[in-house]
């Protein structure tokens, strides 16, 4: 005899007592399969490939470029003239400069110090070329001047203990 379903029923008892108490099925085909095996074939199945990747890089933390005051651009073009007339006396003074580098994927970007010699200080492009020295090949870094927030070398210490 077979219970009819009531709906709203709350008691699983009553809701399936039709099959509640049949034995469960075996097939006579095919051998049992054990739980290890069973969980086995879903393993390759990944229905989120990337989705750790997306979760770091949303959680990766980036800077925000700093407005900068009068006196801050007027301190780093001031720096930028003392290097450029050393520059045409001869030299290539070396200097550690601190900008901020966009970041390629999402707003914002961080900060970065570099160390190298100044090759040229091009005020046309607004740029300063470093020559820096890495092992035996020598690679070239270009700066944009707005990017640049402070200027540190030997030919510059004299200006920040003054100022």
């Amino acid at each position: 005899m077979r219970m009819e379903i009531r709906p709203k029923e709350s008691n699983p008892n009553i809701v399936y007592a039709d099959i509640i108490n049949m034995p469960h099925h075996q097939s006579t085909k095919h051998p049992h399969m054990s739980l290890h095996d069973r969980a086995a074939q879903f393993m390759p199945f990944a229905a989120l490939t990337g989705y750790e990747d997306m979760i770091s890089e949303e959680a990766r933390t980036t800077d925000t470029m700093k407005d900068f005051t009068e006196t801050v651009t007027d301190l780093v073009s001031y720096k930028l003239n003392v290097i450029s007339e050393a520059i045409k006396s001869g030299n290539n003074p070396a200097v550690e400069i601190t900008y901020f580098v966009p970041d390629s994927n999402k707003a914002g970007g961080k900060y970065v110090t570099v160390k190298g010699s100044v090759k040229r200080i091009d005020d046309v492009n607004r740029k300063v070329i470093l020559k820096k020295h890495i092992t035996a090949t020598d690679i070239n870094e270009v700066i944009d001047f707005a990017s640049i927030t402070d200027l540190k070398g030997e030919l510059l210490d004299y200006i920040d203990d003054y100022m």
